[in-house]
């Protein structure tokens, strides 16, 4: 597959990619309980949008997968409006933005392109929105890196470090030469190529969007350094994939940095929101529809977390497991194919917290690393 090089008319085409690298849930059951949907199930359709409160409007972009769309998120900026998340790298979801620029949006210009992070559904077309445009994206500086690191590696071969840390997990022969087969560079494959320089957002930071401020608030643990934007005045959260209403975020270690604790800094996040945010926002999620409840979502996460660390740790008390043993621990459903990588991931993540924590040690035997309890 090579990556696209498209002039200003053309449409993005690009195949399906592999599902495992577009669906964010993390194959909990989460509860959503408490939560209050202002709008119900509506979502604004082809061509629309919706406005929110002052300074934002919602519109859905479709894109393949259990997710099955992103939410943007229009902020009013001036004369035009920016954007938070773009979609995909695909013809459904760039025909979304045409049909959107031949309806609600027609005549309206894009002054930036907001990235919340780093994930393709988030930044998928952020370099073909800019370039229509004339306009800059802006990301935080871990999402940016980390994007340009992973979409400038294009190797033909899987990395054997990549195979290592699935061996490691207990995957067979079997599966690691399916792994091998899929190739290397993915990512890339799915982004419109992006601009050669950003506009930096930090945590802290007030961004003056027209007549409307927005402060960055960011969090980790599902990427490096996610941005949600906060409009006090308005009472607005976009939230990004930082809180979802009905999934858990994918918290995951992987080969970019294999010995990392990204659940202890998702817990310590969810902790950070608490303290910084009030409970009564209207929060603009990636995936879903808008809702309230802020506190009750992430309390509901964050100790849904707890529960399954706990059960892991119990599990590894009566006997030494491997991270596949884990799998019906943690998640509700089989992992097929698809997903087998992204679970792998936060299957490793329970386990390196538990590790951090103190209460698990682990040893490698022919390459598999058995976890039992401290």
């Amino acid at each position: 597959m090579r990556r696209p090089n498209l002039a200003d008319n053309q449409t993005p085409k690009f195949d399906s990619p592999d599902a495992s690298l577009t669906a964010d849930d993390s194959f909990t059951a989460t509860s959503s309980a408490g939560l209050t949907y202002p709008w119900g199930s509506f979502a604004p359709g082809p061509g629309k949008t919706h406005p929110i409160a002052n300074g934002i409007s919602w519109t859905r972009i479709p894109m393949p997968g259990s997710l099955g769309h992103i939410n943007s998120w229009l902020l009013d900026d001036g004369d035009g409006i920016a954007v938070v998340d773009s979609g995909m790298l695909l013809t459904e979801c760039s025909d979304a933005w045409k049909a959107l620029f031949d309806g609600d949006l027609k005549d309206r210009r894009v002054t930036r392109v907001v990235g919340t992070h780093l994930h393709p559904d988030h930044i998928g077309l952020a370099g073909w929105l800019c370039k229509r445009f004339d306009c800059d994206v802006w990301m935080t500086r871990g999402e940016w890196l980390t994007a340009r690191m992973l979409s400038s590696d294009v190797r033909e071969d899987v990395p054997p470090e990549a195979l290592a840390l699935q061996r490691s997990a207990g995957w067979g022969d079997d599966v690691l030469a399916q792994q091998a087969a899929k190739g290397w560079g993915r990512f890339g494959r799915m982004l419109y190529p992006m601009p050669i320089s950003y506009h930096r957002i930090k945590d802290g930071d007030v961004l003056d969007f027209g007549a409307h401020q927005w402060r960055v608030v960011v969090g980790s643990g599902h990427s490096p350094e996610h941005a949600c934007l906060w409009n006090e005045a308005e009472g607005v959260l976009v939230s990004g994939d930082q809180v979802l209403p009905r999934i858990s975020s994918n918290v995951s270690v992987n080969i970019s940095e294999p010995d990392a604790d990204p659940l202890g800094e998702w817990l310590a996040s969810i902790d950070k929101l608490l303290a910084v945010l009030p409970d009564d926002l209207l929060v603009c999620p990636a995936h879903g529809e808008p809702f309230k409840g802020l506190h009750t979502r992430l309390i509901a996460l964050r100790d849904e977390h707890l529960r399954r660390l706990d059960q892991v740790h119990a599990a590894i008390g009566q006997a030494p497991l491997r991270t596949i043993d884990c799998f019906p621990l943690l998640f509700n459903r089989k992992i097929g194919e698809d997903h087998r990588e992204l679970a792998t991931g936060e299957a490793i993540a329970h386990l390196h917290r538990l590790m951090e924590d103190g209460r698990a040690r682990r040893e490698m035997t022919d390459g598999v690393y058995w976890y039992s309890a401290a």
